[in-house]
């Protein structure tokens, strides 16, 4: 009558703290301790240890299913809010273990698919309620950020539900040496609603004989502690450097071979100004009046150098090409040079008489005709002339824009 008058009393506590409002860190620490294990509980371990081991060994799946509202389970405080469905929740633990060696808690909980379980992860951070009741009992557990972490799956289920499977490394630490059976204290399950409510839910007590790792050995042999992991430290500078002096040398090489190369590469002379044709024409022609061709009776020649010094000329200033190489006009032949002029736009205006000059040349450079002093002079005067009135007219820079 007095511990169903205690129970009651633990009972209505708990359901009164869920009333107030939500557990607060419920995936890390349970809300409070409510009540010791009993002292029977305690029993474990001890002559009957064994066959009470090996007698539970075909119940490591445990159904959690209790009634709506809040219960009791140990040192944690299960919170179903009111007219809430508590979620069905499946346990299995290896009844058997070693010494040191992670043992791996399974749960599988079936819940709505509107509820997460453990929202912000398992977290268990030392010195909590939950952290000192498990090194109490003989329990650690690795931490998470190490090479063994708790994992947490999950799948649809039946019935628009969903399925959610936890694992949780569990690390038996016996204070006596031997075979010791430890009780895996009740770890508390957060799990948060779509109302921003959150829900409970306790783990059951679980037994596990733990052995010595080398219970099993003939003659143990003191064995020495393993190898201690390399402590590598992040140095950012170290590491930038080794990835940028290979690529700087690399670029560097790059462009010192570039600079090489434009360094050796043909040097090409920029061509000199082009001299305007009429400058030249009008050079050779007074190179040929100061000359002692005529003196020297050489009056054919005479013609011949005035009529290529003019056909140079045209050749050039109207940019005709000529058979053979350049623009000088020397391979064309009279009707050619004509018909190309006579396509100039604007016409030209010294075209007659450019026609009368290129006659007087073919007929003594066809007919035989021997040219006297005068007529000599007279083609001087006139390839003058044609250059001189068919140079172009440079306009002021004011009025050459339009």
């Amino acid at each position: 009558m007095k511990r169903a008058m205690i129970a009651a009393a633990i009972l209505f506590h708990a359901t009164s703290a869920a009333a107030a409002g939500p557990p607060v860190d419920v995936a890390a620490t349970p809300p409070r301790s409510a009540s010791k294990l009993p002292d029977a509980g305690r029993a474990l371990g001890h002559a009957g240890a064994a066959d009470a081991a090996a007698s539970d060994a075909g119940a490591g799946v445990a159904d959690a299913g209790a009634a709506d509202g809040g219960s009791v389970a140990g040192t944690c405080i299960e919170h179903v809010p009111p007219g809430a469905k508590r979620p069905t929740l499946k346990e299995q633990l290896s009844p058997r273990g070693l010494s040191g060696y992670v043992a791996e808690l399974k749960l599988t909980i079936s819940h709505g698919k509107g509820e997460t379980v453990l929202p912000e992860g398992f977290r268990l951070q030392s010195g909590t309620d939950a952290a000192k009741e498990l090194e109490k009992a003989g329990f650690v557990v690795p931490d998470p950020s190490g090479a063994v972490t708790p994992k947490i799956t999950v799948e649809p289920g039946e019935n628009g539900t969903a399925v959610t499977t936890i694992i949780i490394p569990v690390v038996p630490l016996p204070p006596k040496p031997g075979r010791n059976v430890l009780e895996l204290p009740p770890l508390p399950i957060a799990i948060s609603r779509a109302n921003n409510d959150y829900v409970t839910l306790c783990t059951a007590p679980h037994s596990i004989q733990v052995e010595d790792p080398i219970a099993n050995e003939l003659d143990p042999k003191v064995k020495p502690n393993p190898a201690g992991r390399p402590q590598r430290e992040d140095w950012p500078l170290a590491r930038y450097l080794a990835v940028g002096v290979p690529v700087g040398g690399a670029l560097a090489l790059l462009g010192a071979l570039l600079q090489r190369w434009w360094s050796r590469r043909p040097k090409v002379k920029p061509a000199a100004p082009r001299i305007p044709p009429w400058v030249t024409a009008l050079e050779e022609l007074e190179r040929i009046r100061r000359s002692s061709l005529l003196e020297e009776g050489k009056r054919g020649e005479h013609f011949d150098r005035v009529s290529d010094a003019v056909r140079r000329y045209l050749g050039g200033r109207y940019g005709f090409e000529a058979v053979g190489e350049g623009y000088n006009g020397l391979e064309t032949t009279t009707g050619e040079m004509l018909d190309v002029l006579r396509r100039v736009r604007p016409p030209i205006a010294e075209l007659p008489r450019i026609k009368d000059f290129l006659d007087d040349c073919d007929l003594v450079k066809f007919a035989r005709f021997t040219p006297t002093e005068e007529h000599c002079l007279e083609a001087l005067a006139s390839g003058e002339a044609i250059v001189r009135k068919t140079i172009p007219v440079m306009m002021p820079p004011a009025e050459a824009s339009p």
